[in-house]
């Protein structure tokens, strides 16, 4: 195709000569809308002839025309077309399909035929001289020696030494190194096969710091019997796509390296390994003190100097000898140095040649300074860690093993890195400080200490979950009158703050709802309509979801040695004889706490002394890979047999029960060991409903603490059961019973009748005839009070007795 000359102006311009190829243009109906000069050569047709006929009418009459498939955008063949004067012309077209952008936005095709044939470009001519020296792509040829024989100006720029120096060298010598090596033996692979090879390779000129990417085509020159005698090496410049795809695969990296856990540490060090070596050599992470104390990040203006925490560094030497501070250490910045300078300004700082710019300093840090000219930094860049309006810290990279300082594109790719680590560090502190204070809630609502009583020895663990928030699960053991001791643990669903503050509520509801000495079954029934109202208050508040629960109540008597079990929702016990084999024990599973409307049902059972109760959470026993049951029967099997203190019982049980690295949910065991009073601590009477009585009354209580050898209490137990009998004779009903229960502590003091009066302490007036007797138990005793029963009501006081 030739070209003509246009000029517009003073400046050449060079456009499509018309009369060297046939050109036409076919609209959708396939009648011929253009027709150019060429067009007319080739058919003897002027456009006026032709322009708005049908393009069929140029077809000869034995053409024989396959038309192109719906879709296809281009075609091509060979067609029999007839001339003005009627002979056949039988030529090659190329059709284009046009778009709505091409010419009045018609669409149909553009034909073309060339009509010169300018011949094929041979050895002499000066276009094949040219293309060695002029062509754009880097190129050298070597001969069948595999010695350099020539290459462009655009090779001899890539490797810094000009053409004259390198002839007669092999590709080994001109490169050097593994990677002039692996070179040659590509080219010697290309010669002895005659076929190409594709190759990436990186080549450095003399005067450069940093390499450059080169996409080479290796491919073997042959004489005219295709016998190899050279090999050519044409090479393609790629350092932009190559640092661009660098770049890309870093931001996705980082993306899927940074923030896997929620600690603000490994988060940080997570950021120094993503940038270490593709960034920097040597990489530190320093964070404000403040977020060591849970404190809110400074949000304004920040001042030197700095206070920052060492959270993580990485370096492309093992064990990173360049850093200064060690990990968890503290030290102090001044403005002079590139950490304040990139805080104060709240932006990058980059500076080369250290010794010269930060010179102020390292004189003030001898040991850095030591170690820069020791390592030879040449540049720095500090990076400050921002989140959410807000200064987390700073991470500083460092190069000394490279020799190229830091590009712009470097500053907007460590930019880009660190602020993906930013929101990471922020989520990270941020849940790490619910997380403490949800902890700290849960330790002042969890009893810190389980009290020793003579009905039961008690052993809990608790422990937090892995990884999930802080959550709802609590345990507590409740002394209540006639020495007898309640033991619960219950479940509040979901986790965080909110679950703890849940937990508390209910453990509170729980003890005053045990002081009343409300039965099993019906405690829970008044626990679950607290949920349901706290779900209500939640609900009023915004807050979605309801407020779910679980619970198992249980009340051990050690006069009786009955133990009463009622649970809501919650995992059954587990129950261990004194040999600590596995009893068989069922308890109705009753439906979670929040739900409403149905009652829960209790089961009693006679334990013997040595009994071990296992309560527990889900926590302790379900996991992803065993459900429910099969946690139970690993439970039991883990308690059986066991003897010795239960606390190191459950350390032993918890150990064997949860995998190496944490409960993936919080866990609550509580175990406790049943203990029996001998029936000679128990002394019992039934009194007449007369107040005559009243004074041999006080000499039973007499004689018996006489027996009881703890005679240096009978005078404020006769008081006591003298001011209890008579109240029961005077406001209650008969059958009227006094019991007195001892051990070597406490002595108690119960008065039952058949009344469901529930007495009151008041303060009695000056000339009240009455109004006394209670105000008289309360100074006297250590604690008093009341419970129903299924037959009346039972009034209780408990003496402490002396410890001599």
């Amino acid at each position: 195709m030739r070209t003509r000359k246009v000029t517009h102006g003073d400046e050449p311009a060079y456009a499509l000569d018309g009369a060297a190829t046939a050109r036409a243009v076919l609209d959708r109906e396939g009648r011929v809308v253009e027709w150019n000069e060429g067009a007319g050569r080739l058919l003897g047709r002027p456009a006026a002839e032709v322009v708005g006929r049908p393009a069929a009418e140029l077809l000869a009459p034995e053409a024989s025309y396959i038309p192109p498939p719906p879709g296809s955008l281009s075609w091509s063949g060979t067609l029999a077309l007839r001339h003005r004067d009627g002979h056949t012309v039988t030529v090659w077209l190329l059709a284009h399909q046009r778009g709505p952008k091409d010419g009045d936005g018609s669409g149909g095709w553009l034909v073309l035929c060339p009509l010169d044939d300018p011949g094929p470009l041979v050895r002499d001519d000066p276009l094949a001289a040219a293309v060695m020296v002029q062509s754009p792509c880097a190129m050298a040829v070597f001969d069948d020696r595999l010695r350099l024989r020539g290459i462009n100006d655009v090779m001899a720029d890539a490797v810094g030494i000009p053409e004259r120096k390198l002839r007669g060298l092999h590709m080994s010598e001109i490169v050097g190194g593994r990677q002039g090596e692996k070179l040659e033996e590509d080219l010697r692979e290309v010669l002895a096969r005659g076929r190409r090879k594709d190759v990436q390779t990186f080549l450095r000129a003399a005067d450069e710091n940093s390499a450059h990417a080169w996409s080479a085509a290796i491919a073997p020159l042959c004489d005219d019997t295709g016998r190899p005698i050279g090999v050519c090496v044409t090479g393609h410049d790629i350092t932009e796509q190559y640092l661009a795809r660098q770049r890309l695969q870093m931001v996705n990296e980082a993306s899927i390296r940074i923030g896997t856990t929620l600690d603000v540490r490994r988060t940080a060090q997570e950021l120094a390994d993503v940038c270490v070596p593709t960034l920097a050599d040597f990489v530190s992470v320093d964070l404000m003190q403040s977020l060591d104390h849970g404190d809110e990040p400074h949000e304004g203006p920040l001042s030197a100097p700095f206070t920052l925490r060492r959270a993580a560094h990485q370096s492309i030497t093992p064990g990173s000898p360049e850093a200064v501070v060690e990990i968890g250490r503290t030290d102090v910045y001044p403005a002079t140095s590139p950490q304040a300078a990139s805080l104060s300004v709240g932006h990058t700082i980059v500076a080369t040649d250290p010794a010269n710019t930060l010179v102020d300093w390292l004189a003030w840090d001898p040991l850095r300074s030591a170690r820069v000219k020791e390592l030879g930094v040449h540049t720095t860049m500090s990076v400050p860690i921002r989140a959410r309006g807000t200064t987390l810290g700073v991470a500083v990279l460092t190069r000394f093993r490279r020799l190229d300082p830091f590009t712009p594109d470097d500053e907007l790719l460590a930019e880009e890195v660190t602020a993906r680590a930013a929101v990471c560090i922020d989520n990270a502190r941020r849940y790490s400080r619910e997380r403490e204070t949800a902890l700290a809630l849960q330790r002042s609502l969890l009893p810190r200490t389980l009290p020793r009583m003579p009905a039961l020895e008690a052993a809990s663990r608790y422990l937090p979950a892995a990884q999930a928030g802080v959550g709802g699960d609590w345990f507590d053991v409740i002394p209540m009158s006639g020495m007898r001791v309640a033991m619960v643990v219950g479940d509040v669903v979901g986790h965080g703050v909110q679950a703890s503050a849940t937990m508390g509520r209910l453990r509170t509801a729980v003890r005053t709802l045990a002081d009343v000495d409300l039965a099993p079954d019906e405690l829970l029934t008044h626990l679950d309509d607290l949920v349901v109202r706290l779900s209500a208050e939640a609900g009023s508040e915004g807050v979605t979801g309801e407020v779910g629960a679980t619970c198992l109540y249980v009340v051990y008597d050690p006069v009786t040695r009955r133990c009463t079990f009622a649970r809501a929702g919650h995992p059954p016990p587990v129950v261990l004889d004194p040999d600590g084999r596995p009893m068989e024990v069922h308890v109705p599973s009753g439906q979670p706490l929040g739900l409403g409307g149905l009652p829960f049902e209790s089961a009693e059972l006679e334990l013997p002394e040595g009994t071990v109760i296992a309560l527990y959470t889900d926590g302790l026993i379900e996991t992803r890979d065993r459900d429910i049951d099969a946690g139970q029967e690993l439970l039991a099997d883990a308690l059986s047999g066991r003897k010795g203190p239960l606390d190191d019982i459950c350390r032993e049980v918890v150990q064997s029960l949860l995998p190496a690295g944490g409960a993936p949910d919080d866990v609550a065991l509580l175990l406790g060991r049943t203990r029996g009073l001998r029936p000679t601590q128990v002394a019992t009477w039934s009194i007449p409903a007369d107040p005559a009585f009243v004074a041999r009354t006080r000499q039973y209580v007499l004689t018996q603490m006489a027996l009881w050898g703890i005679s240096e209490a009978a005078f404020t137990a006769e008081l006591v059961v003298s001011e209890l009998v008579t109240n029961a004779i005077r406001h209650g009903a008969p059958p009227i019973q006094l019991r007195l229960i001892h051990d070597e502590t406490t002595l108690i003091c119960e008065v039952s009748d058949g009344s469901g009066t529930a007495p009151h302490l008041r303060r009695a007036k000056t000339f009240d005839e009455g109004g006394r007797g209670l105000l008289l138990v309360a100074q006297l005793t250590q604690r008093w009070g009341s419970r129903h029963t299924e037959d009346g009501k039972t009034i209780w006081a408990e003496l402490t007795l002396s410890e001599e």
